[in-house]
């Protein structure tokens, strides 16, 4: 090989190694600035109202109003957040119960660093089908004027500020929510919780 091809050859492997080495140190920058930092979410309190679930035809449906006001925390002490859409629906043993939140308010927020923002989130369902396999643990949970055992699913879709540098995240909040059933038809139930929630990224 004559010295030229060799003196290519090493430059080659010098551009590849500076590479490797800046996206090495591109990653090990985000992860120290922005992983340690993912957003907390809590649920501070949730309202049922104008519960009732009809079996006169098939699929059971239900019908109710729930207020789930849910914490939101950044944690970081540099790095703020823009909320750009924020959606949820609400889940009975894995079953949507509804597709949207009928309100979310805000809808979108900037949030700063070492801040927490209440978000309500309203739901309103009307005669909503409730799958068959999950219809009869739901018409116990109700007849038995227990606890309704919910989901709350929370997609957002945030933008992590640092200086000038934005980066898109799409995390996601799983909430488990526990909610007295309404010791009367058409009555109301309230839950105070803080409950700490699941953050997926």
């Amino acid at each position: 090989m004559s010295g030229s091809g060799r003196s290519r050859e090493k430059t080659c492997c010098s551009s590849c190694c500076t590479l490797l080495i800046s996206l090495g140190f591109v990653v090990l920058i985000y992860w120290a600035i922005f992983q340690p930092h993912q957003i907390r979410a809590a649920v501070e309190s949730a309202e049922l109202s104008n519960l009732a679930v009809s079996n006169a035809s098939s699929p059971v449906a239900v019908t109710y109003h729930v207020a789930v006001n849910l914490s939101l925390y950044n944690p970081s002490k540099r790095v703020n957040i823009y909320y750009d859409t924020i959606d949820a629906e609400l889940r009975f043993r894995g079953a949507v119960l509804s597709p949207a939140a009928a309100a979310a308010s805000p809808s979108e927020f900037y949030q700063r660093r070492k801040t927490a923002q209440a978000v309500r989130l309203e739901f309103d369902g009307k005669s909503v089908a409730v799958p068959g396999d999950v219809s009869t643990e739901l018409e116990n949970e109700v007849k038995g004027a227990a606890m309704l055992g919910l989901e709350l699913s929370v997609n957002v879709r945030v933008r992590y500020v640092f200086g000038s540098i934005k980066i898109r995240q799409k995390p996601r909040v799983l909430c488990a929510v526990s909610i007295p059933v309404p010791t009367t038809p058409g009555g109301f139930s309230f839950l105070g919780s803080g409950d700490r929630c699941w953050v997926k990224y």
